[in-house]
């Protein structure tokens, strides 16, 4: 059961009702943004509430139990703040999302009624819809650390501890041509093998897409031409002459760990676990050095 502020409930008790949805958000950067459906900005909590932002939301339910609740917000990317480029470029990704119920003729009378996570986001024709998932949703993210054979850390991270910004790891190139959406051929990187950035990430130094980190696809170097792929297409697109940073990739792997890093003591994993055809194994009875328990 919901409280509701007993000034809010007496402007809901006199049957004449002056409301509207407010919604913050607040990006994994710390960036607060405010909209809503009002006709004029509203401001409280030290945010302004944007109305020319074109935000609607659909039916808000909720259930009893575990299950994950949703609802969507959709509208027109009419704000200053909030643009097609901001939403490809993922720095809405994760954020966290407050819908409010709120008396626009005093805003001091209001209730939370959601709070929860930005989830898949669509755009079409200036349009977007945004998925806001309930806060239920944490409870189906892996917790803590898994027995599992590859690594689970982060390369780089302070678990890790390899050192990224070694010229050995790090590499600066620039567009030479263009392939495709998310292809292209770079130059100044031809000392460095094949694969050796494959899963890593490249950060755009110049060009439209300035600032923004990428996961790479695949890493190629083939008689001095080297090629690289995005696993995205970038928002601002490809060009000739964009500068870019680029950092070796890892797949997690013991022996990549070991011969590419020379990390094995800071390995985040459990190479040793057996498989699961450890349980379906059998003694060799033609094994001169089988006891009668010992397995292949």
């Amino acid at each position: 059961m919901r409280d509701i502020p007993d000034g809010l409930q007496s402007h809901l008790d006199t049957g004449a009702t002056t409301l509207c949805w407010c919604w913050r958000l607040t990006r994994t950067d710390g960036v607060q943004l405010g909209f809503t459906d009002h006709d004029r900005d509203l401001s409280f909590d030290g945010t302004t509430f944007e109305a020319d932002s074109g935000f609607t939301a659909s039916e808000i339910a909720s259930s009893v139990g575990l299950s994950v609740d949703n609802l969507e917000a959709e509208g027109a990317l009419q704000s200053g703040h909030l643009n097609e480029a901001d939403l490809a470029k993922g720095l809405y990704d994760n954020a966290v999302v407050e819908v409010w119920r709120v008396n626009w003729a005093d805003v001091s009378e209001r209730v939370l009624v959601r709070k929860g996570n930005l989830g898949e986001v669509s755009i079409q024709d200036g349009a977007f819809v945004a998925e806001i998932r309930g806060l239920a949703h944490l409870l189906n993210q892996t917790q803590g650390r898994v027995y599992q054979r590859q690594c689970d850390a982060d390369l780089g991270d302070a678990r890790c501890g390899v050192d990224l910004d070694s010229a050995t790891y790090k590499g600066a190139g620039t567009v030479a041509s263009t392939l495709t959406g998310a292809r292209f051929t770079a130059s100044g990187l031809d000392s460095f093998d094949g694969g050796w950035f494959t899963r890593g990430f490249l950060t755009w130094d110049s060009g439209n897409n300035a600032g923004q980190k990428m996961e790479v696809k695949l890493h190629t170097n083939t008689g001095g031409t080297v090629t690289i792929g995005l696993w995205q297409t970038p928002a601002g697109g490809i060009a000739i002459g964009d500068s870019f940073t680029i950092r070796a990739g890892c797949d997690k792997q013991f022996t990549t760990c070991r011969d590419k890093f020379s990390n094995v003591a800071n390995f985040r994993g459990f190479p040793h676990i057996p498989g699961n055809n450890f349980v379906v194994r059998t003694p060799d009875p033609g094994d001169p050095e089988n006891d009668g328990g010992s397995m292949n």
